[in-house]
């Protein structure tokens, strides 16, 4: 069945292998840049994007069309080609093989757009690996289910 109408917000976080500080400033915008062509080329939308040393934010309106994973497959792998064949980094470029998504709700775009532009001053009292745990501990709160009256 085609979907015509949709909202599926993700907040994508991709880490280089071994979380090392590959992408320097001076490449920072030719690679986000790049990431965009290639979310826009598969018919989804960019909200906003920060590409950090050692890991990138995306918010993204995905296609319908692609899976989560479907999608960051083709960023990762095309940007990592991009990064390699441009020589933007002074050591082998990787990204690591699984990457995180999360879901975001559409009243919390301009939120996630906000925290995503905010990396360089976030990064300056908080280290990767903290906001990640945060990240982490955030969207696996468990919810209790709903308990039904009995009849």
């Amino acid at each position: 069945m085609k979907i015509e109408y949709n909202n599926l917000y993700t907040h994508f976080v991709f880490t280089t292998l071994h979380r090392t500080p590959l992408i320097s400033e001076q490449n920072r915008e030719r690679i986000e840049k790049y990431i965009t062509g290639i979310v826009n080329n598969n018919d989804s939308h960019l909200y906003a994007i920060y590409a950090n040393p050692e890991h990138i934010h995306l918010l993204v309106s995905r296609s319908p069309k692609l899976s989560e994973e479907a999608l960051a497959s083709i960023i990762a792998e095309s940007s990592q080609q991009f990064i390699t064949q441009n020589k933007l980094c002074s050591h082998p470029f990787a990204w690591q093989e699984s990457a995180s998504a999360f879901s975001v709700s559409k009243s919390d775009i301009d939120k996630v757009c906000k925290y995503i532009l905010n990396q360089p001053k976030h990064h300056r009292k908080v280290t990767f690996s903290e906001e990640y745990d945060e990240f982490i501990k955030f969207y696996q709160k468990t919810i209790q289910p709903i308990k039904h009256l009995s009849k």
